[in-house]
């Protein structure tokens, strides 16, 4: 079986003034990068779909979804850690208005105000759910977030900090399950199909 963890694309900035939660779509740019995946996963027998809940994550599926006239299952263990939050800021605007959070982000943990193994605990429950839902000959692109990608390779790595890969936008991350269960790390955070796209 082979897992291509994809991060959505570029989303907007969001905050509902009312302390109700935010989920932002995606950017004019970030649809475009989105259009792009079809052919970047061309190369790939991708049999199943899976999304995060989050709207960018959803969004970032459409044109492969439409490509492949394959359903997306939403799989709510995938959210990013600031599901239910009342705000969302991309990393670039966090460097300016929440630094305290950019930094530590850049520092290669979570913020503040995540529980980190709640978060691991969740996430890697959402992906047993989507190993268990497949077949073993199937390839599923599963579209989450940078937070969720980094999570997952830490526990596979046994890497010492939560974020210790910039993951970017429409990235593509592969993991292969073996027979027996067993898990490896094939790629981490492709980015040919975007590169002209990403900020740096």
């Amino acid at each position: 079986m082979q897992l291509l963890l994809i991060r959505h694309a570029e989303p907007n900035n969001a905050r509902s003034g009312n302390g109700l939660p935010v989920d932002p779509p995606l950017t004019e740019g970030g649809r475009r990068q989105a259009e792009r995946l079809p052919d970047a996963l061309a190369p790939y027998r991708i049999t199943r779909l899976f999304s995060s809940p989050q709207q960018r994550a959803a969004q970032t599926a459409e044109p492969v979804a439409a490509t492949r006239q394959l359903e997306v299952e939403r799989v709510e263990d995938l959210a990013e850690y600031d599901y239910g939050l009342d705000h969302y800021l991309t990393i670039e605007t966090a460097k300016n208005v929440a630094s305290d959070a950019y930094d530590r982000i850049r520092a290669g943990e979570l913020p503040d105000f995540v529980d980190a193994e709640l978060f691991r605990t969740r996430v890697l429950r959402g992906l047993d759910h989507v190993v268990a839902s497949c077949d073993h000959s199937d390839t599923a692109a599963i579209f989450v977030h940078g937070g969720v990608v980094n999570v997952v390779l830490q526990d596979l790595l046994g890497l010492p900090r939560p974020l210790m890969f910039p993951i970017e936008y429409t990235s593509v991350t592969r993991i292969l399950v073996s027979r027996t269960g067993a898990r490896r790390v094939a790629s981490i955070n492709e980015t040919g199909h975007v590169r002209d796209t990403l900020r740096v």
